[in-house]
């Protein structure tokens, strides 16, 4: 009997050749087409399943993961769940460390897919006891069958990429595809996918996307990690923090797109929203649509708040954002 062409052995090889849907009305007037690279069609809903699993068999590959071990891992929540996943399937306990900056959602839904949690203050340094980065060590410190993914500084993390990501890129484009537009976060997926595209056509253009407030632009250019270009927002960047130690992803941006220009994080996560969902029926990572309405008013909330400090040409950019997403 021959079996069906889509029918898997379990969830973790449905991870991987997500779609890529082809924009329309946010690109008319681009000189070319614009296609976005679904990846909410992975199990967990994020491309971070890619690299969860990768670095969890890489480890057991390496001997570093024996059955019946612990999985540890500082996360904002999308690596979690992709390790999670991995974990159910493998038989593996997970520990996650995570800021309070995080949603209880993403908190809650971690501890449903049986991970243990540990919520840890965002507003510390990283070498301070109770960062999650700490607590995570001091975890996979105190539990010799364990394996600290460090997703920051683990090189399967932009390995998955190379293998999966790039390939399936280069694939749906044909080697059409001439600019890869990325958001950073811990660097694999440009990194990884970037290496790959540029291996197939040094002429690919890779851009890095980061909001003002984050200190990788001058790093990427300059290679000094200067503390004083980390302005606050709302929701600070923890690769800002991760900075502070060498990585081990490194960035193949040719450019890098940050500065006074760009939005905050809070106010690129409602304009994301507002574009993606309403212009394009497409939904980002987390943020799906049950999501949408809660987080709304919160948002406006925030941004508010940011515009006593902002410049007038910047209060009115934000004001006219506000207004179309409020629906005003």
């Amino acid at each position: 009997m021959q079996r069906a062409k889509n029918v898997h052995q379990n969830i973790l090889t449905t991870i991987g050749n997500t779609p890529m849907i082809k924009m329309q009305n946010m690109t008319q007037d681009f000189p070319c087409p614009v296609y976005a690279k679904v990846e909410y069609f992975n199990p967990g809903h994020s491309v971070k399943d890619r690299m969860a699993l990768r670095m969890i068999e890489d480890a057991e590959r390496d001997g570093l993961l024996k059955p019946g071990g612990t999985v540890i891992e500082c996360t904002s929540g999308n690596t979690g769940m992709g390790l999670a996943l991995a974990c159910s399937v493998k038989g593996y306990k997970l520990i996650c460390t995570m800021s309070d900056k995080q949603s209880k959602e993403k908190i809650d839904i971690l501890r449903a897919m049986g991970a243990e949690v540990h919520v840890c203050p965002t507003n510390v340094e990283a070498d301070h006891p109770d960062s999650y980065y700490s607590v995570a060590k001091r975890c996979n410190e105190a539990d010799p069958n364990s394996f600290w993914c460090n997703q920051y500084d683990n090189k399967s993390n932009q390995e998955a990429h190379y293998v999966s990501t790039g390939p399936e890129v280069w694939e749906q484009t044909e080697g059409k595809v001439t600019h890869f537009v990325v958001g950073v976060g811990t660097g694999g997926t440009i990194s990884g996918t970037g290496r790959f595209l540029k291996e197939q056509n040094p002429d690919v253009q890779i851009w890095g996307i980061d909001s003002y407030g984050s200190v990788l632009k001058k790093y990427h250019e300059t290679g000094e990690f200067d503390e004083s270009e980390i302005y606050p927002y709302k929701y600070v960047s923890t690769m800002a923090i991760w900075l502070g130690k060498p990585t081990k992803n490194p960035m193949f941006a040719r450019k890098w797109l940050s500065g006074e220009s760009m939005p905050t994080k809070s106010n690129l996560k409602v304009l994301a929203q507002n574009l993606e969902v309403r212009e394009e029926w497409l939904e980002y990572g987390t943020g799906s649509k049950y999501e949408i309405d809660a987080e709304r008013q919160k948002y406006i909330d925030q941004v508010t708040d940011l515009l006593e400090s902002m410049s007038a040409e910047d209060v009115d950019k934000a004001i006219k954002v506000l207004k179309v997403y409020a629906g005003s």
